[in-house]
């Protein structure tokens, strides 16, 4: 069964970027049963870049997320992050993620998670700098549940922040928020960016990649 390829299109904050990528998948193939996911497929990933993974439903993008954060594991091929297997316990907490399908607790409250979250981490950024990179101000009490889509995906994106992570990625990130949240949204992407974190960013909007 043939599968829609992905095309990565990437942006850098850094003229030149430099020589040890951060996360790299090497002619990697994963397969569901007789479905290929992925087939032979490569990416690398720099320090203050943006890596867009564009694609259509199914083309693979969520599985290519799941192989670099150690989730998965490739049929052939190679999954490295931070010159290391992902699955090992030190590269993990340098890495943050929002995926696209996330559970968390509808019972807690927004300051409740952060503190849960922040708590799984050695150097946790401060609560009050993830509400402020998240725009979470004034929703600290509020319970998880009681959020709108848009403020829901706001939380998890400031969740992926919490332990100051090196490489940061975000699954459909803007799935149920207005314009003006996906902009915003945006603009903490490019601040990521600009202060040198890596993020992977999968999405079927050209816009967002653009």
């Amino acid at each position: 069964m043939s599968t829609p390829a992905l095309s990565p299109e990437r942006a850098t904050a850094a003229a030149v970027p430099p020589p040890m990528p951060i996360a790299r998948l090497h002619n990697v193939t994963r397969r569901y049963g007789n479905v290929t996911a992925l087939d032979r497929f490569s990416l690398e990933i720099y320090p203050g870049e943006v890596v867009a993974l564009l694609g259509p439903n199914g083309a693979g993008k969520t599985t290519a997320v799941r192989l670099l954060l150690g989730l998965l594991s490739p049929h052939s091929g190679s999954a490295q992050v931070l010159g290391r297997d992902p699955r090992d316990a030190g590269t993990r907490t340098r890495m943050g993620a929002m995926l696209q399908v996330s559970r968390v607790p509808e019972m807690l409250r927004v300051g409740e998670h952060i503190d849960l979250f922040r708590s799984y981490y050695p150097r946790p950024l401060p609560a009050a700098e993830i509400v402020r990179l998240a725009r979470l101000e004034g929703l600290e009490n509020r319970l998880f549940g009681k959020l709108s889509g848009g403020q829901k995906q706001r939380v998890l994106f400031g969740l992926a922040l919490c332990g100051d992570p090196d490489l940061v990625f975000l699954d459909e990130p803007t799935v149920g928020m207005d314009i003006e949240s996906r902009r915003s949204l945006w603009e903490q992407i490019r601040a990521l960016s600009a202060a040198g974190k890596a993020v992977l960013l999968t999405t079927h909007y050209l816009e967002e990649a653009d």
